[in-house]
């Protein structure tokens, strides 16, 4: 076991596998709650979706850590699982089945594009300080989510953001997760986020600020108001509204997959001569959970970015994906338990994670304009339009202009002009 993950070569062990993939599931858990909240409004079962969200990052997980040998949880997109209901079922009154089956015909491409390498090749050709500007970037992004969770930062309509309310109680747990957190990490404590995580839930049921699970054991829903309900609707969804929507799922789900496998590779120390290694079975893991997610009644997956919370732990190989997968089967059993992992306890995690993700920008050339205006545009752009695929989309169509402008275009690949066409038509038309 230790030879097929490659222990040695990535200086790790067991009980750092482990840590680091426990702490990818305590960030991730909250999909098992979230999830099915959000794809119910859009008409399906919550308890079919629980039991679908749960069998898919199993599978998608087990996929990406044995095949491809990262430390990655995969499972369904909180962006794409919005757009799937307020913008498809509800926006455009289609259907959830037939959405469903939209889905999964997206999910059909991914595979053929994976299997093709027409993804693999495309995260390739990237500059290298686009790649560092997508790994800084996400992390400034995932900071702010997790200053979000947290109401450590909250709306405002003369500032758009402001500092939230220091006296509620969720609020004033994560700040004291996160000092604990960041004390523990400083001082060399390895899986300090792990413990900083369990540290915050002990407290923060003690002083009933969250509260005490209800039971331990629950019962598993039934799949059967959601399988394979993809295959009766095939013929109603080649429609001009549809093909849209498939269209969305593949721009999004292809980039946010791409960003955070650039992200993972750079920050676990992966990434060599600008290659992700084993990009191509990572690639064909995620699509692969995307096509089963649909057949079993979820919406589409990616490869999440909360994974680098178990990078952070510790996690380096393929065999933390498998502890991933572990403990979401052991969830299925005991759903109750998950009522403690609030998001005031895995905020902290996600604001110390973006900080050291942020430190890869110290690697971009800031002082040549036509790389600093495209890295710079990729990276604040995340954050303010909280979507790692338009923050991608946006720098790639700055990166071109500025090197036209040098005339320097001869030094920019093919493909990333295609994507600069790509890009510009993706914002006109959708």
């Amino acid at each position: 076991m230790k030879n097929y993950f490659d222990f040695t070569i990535r200086q790790t062990s067991y009980k750092q596998e482990f840590i680091g993939g426990l702490t990818t599931f305590l960030s991730m858990a909250y999909i098992l709650v979230v999830n099915p909240l959000v794809l119910s409004e859009s008409g399906m079962d919550k308890g079919a979706v629980f039991t679908a969200t749960a069998i898919t990052v199993i599978i998608g997980s087990l996929l990406i850590g044995i095949l491809s040998n990262y430390p990655i949880g995969i499972a369904p997109s909180m962006g794409l699982n919005s757009f799937f209901t307020y913008s498809v079922v509800i926006g455009m009154g289609i259907p959830w089945q037939t959405a469903l089956t939209g889905v999964f015909v997206a999910g059909i491409l991914f595979v053929l594009l994976s299997v093709l390498k027409i993804r693999e090749k495309i995260i390739n050709v990237i500059p290298q300080d686009l790649k560092y500007a997508i790994a800084g970037g996400i992390g400034f992004f995932v900071a702010f989510i997790g200053l979000k969770n947290a109401k450590i930062i909250q709306g405002n309509e003369a500032t758009f953001v402001s500092l939230g309310d220091f006296t509620s109680g969720p609020t004033v747990l994560a700040l004291f997760g996160f000092i604990i957190t960041s004390i523990m990490l400083v001082r060399g404590i390895r899986g300090g986020i792990f413990y900083g995580m369990i540290i915050s839930s002990i407290v923060g049921m003690v002083f009933g600020i969250i509260e005490k699970p209800t039971g331990i054991i629950g019962g598993i829903p039934s799949l059967e108001p959601t399988f394979g309900v993809v295959f009766s609707e095939l013929p109603n969804v080649f429609t001009p509204d549809l093909i849209i929507v498939i269209f969305t799922f593949l721009f999004v789900g292809f980039f946010d997959t791409a960003g955070t496998l650039i992200a993972v590779a750079s920050q676990a120390g992966i990434l060599k001569d600008n290659k992700i290694p084993n990009a191509g079975p990572a690639l064909l893991s995620d699509a692969s959970a995307t096509v089963i997610g649909s057949v079993l009644g979820t919406s589409p997956t990616a490869s999440l970015i909360e994974s680098t919370a178990g990078i952070a732990a510790g996690a380096r190989t393929g065999f933390s994906s498998l502890v991933i997968s572990g403990f979401f089967f052991l969830a299925l059993f005991f759903s109750p338990l998950l009522a403690v992992v609030t998001s005031e306890i895995t905020a902290p995690a996600l604001i110390i994670v973006g900080a050291m993700m942020v430190a890869e920008v110290r690697h971009i050339d800031w002082t040549k304009l036509d790389i600093a205006i495209p890295a710079f545009t990729t990276i604040i752009m995340m954050p303010l339009t909280f979507s790692v695929a338009t923050g991608i989309a946006l720098g790639f169509i700055m990166y071109p202009v500025t090197m036209l402008a040098l005339g320097r275009h001869r030094e920019v690949h093919p493909i990333m002009y295609v994507l600069f066409v790509t890009f510009i038509a993706y914002f006109i038309y959708l």
